[in-house]
């Protein structure tokens, strides 16, 4: 049956009123677990120091009866550094927007919360990052060097804890590099070819066991999405356990929590800001934020119909003693 002639249809109107959801609904996640699990500290300079130091490896020690002592040089314990970086969102909100009846907060109120959330999603981002340290310079930005810096590749001048794939074949090593820390900065990573083969508890174990024999305990294991599907998928983990209480989830349902390595326990975190072919094996007490600069919202001076404010801060990667930690670098995505 077709309409009757002459009705006034939702089409003929005129005065309708907009259906428009009164929230807006965000897409923020907020997971930012390395930034939030280490201590901070307050630093005074833009170039931070301290000292990591290691026992000389154990030995036959033994010396005939009545014997006078020989001495050595002591071993020299390392001192290194790592730059503060100056970090920044900038707001320019014109004051006709700010008096604009909108959906959710005032405009500039929505933007500050904005701009903060995503200041320290950067901020892990770099914490995490496989950039080297820079001093900077006049026209160049200071940098802070990241975590997969710090952690160097087992031919570097000073040997480190990185674990290329084991796999034999095409599959196997790239051509991956992270050089040692020297003359007060650290290099970044360079990636090379990435592997075509996926990590396997072998090769967890081998960098856990990397950082166990330098003197450190890790307990965690972060890492990128694509690397946690390999490491759910790992089918030794079925057979090993972890003593939980009665209220603690389990560590193993169809994905890996938990990992149990001779080596030590392991709790295992996915970062959306780790790079995608790494994994970290990490003594997350050897770890840091020094902090120059807390962040805060800066007014800056209004110049014409409009308002300005900036969330600034500055911060740095404290690596305590990297060689407490390690790392899987170049693996399939």
């Amino acid at each position: 049956m077709s309409q009757v002639s002459g009705t006034t249809d939702s089409f003929d109107l005129g005065q309708l009123k907009e259906s428009l959801d009164p929230v807006i609904w965000d897409l923020f996640p907020m997971d930012t677990y390395f930034q939030n699990t280490i201590e901070k500290e307050n630093v005074t300079n833009t170039q931070h120091q301290w000292i990591y130091d290691a026992l000389q490896a154990a030995a036959n020690n033994k010396v005939e009866e009545g014997d006078d002592a020989t001495y050595s040089t002591l071993v020299t314990v390392t001192r290194v550094s790592n730059y503060t970086q100056i970090s920044r969102k900038a707001i320019l909100l014109s004051d006709t927007t700010s008096a604009l009846n909108v959906v959710g907060q005032n405009p500039m109120g929505r933007a500050i919360m904005k701009s903060m959330k995503e200041y320290k999603r950067d901020v892990e981002f770099d914490l995490l990052g496989k950039q080297g340290s820079s001093a900077g310079a006049t026209g160049t930005a200071r940098a802070s060097g990241g975590v997969q810096a710090w952690i160097a590749g087992i031919n570097a001048a000073i040997p480190g804890n990185t674990v290329m794939p084991s796999t034999g074949g095409t599959g196997g090593n790239t051509t991956g590099t992270t050089p040692s820390y020297a003359s007060s900065v650290v290099s970044g990573q360079v990636d090379g070819t990435t592997s075509t083969s996926s990590v396997v508890l072998a090769d967890i174990t081998s960098a856990a066991e990397l950082a166990w024999t330098d003197g450190g305990e890790p307990d965690v294991i972060l890492c990128s999405s694509a690397q946690k599907k390999y490491i759910d998928a790992l089918s030794s983990l079925a057979t090993r356990t972890v003593e939980v209480g009665r209220t603690d989830p389990l560590p193993i349902s169809n994905t890996a929590n938990v990992i149990v390595t001779a080596f030590g326990t392991f709790k295992v975190i996915m970062s959306r800001y780790l790079h995608r072919t790494s994994t970290l094996v990490l003594s997350m007490d050897k770890w840091a934020m020094g902090q120059l600069r807390a962040p805060k919202v800066v007014e800056l001076a209004k110049t014409g119909d409009a308002t300005k404010k900036m969330i600034i801060g500055e911060y740095t990667l404290i690596a305590r003693n990297p060689n407490a930690s390690a790392k899987l670098q170049g693996f399939k995505e």
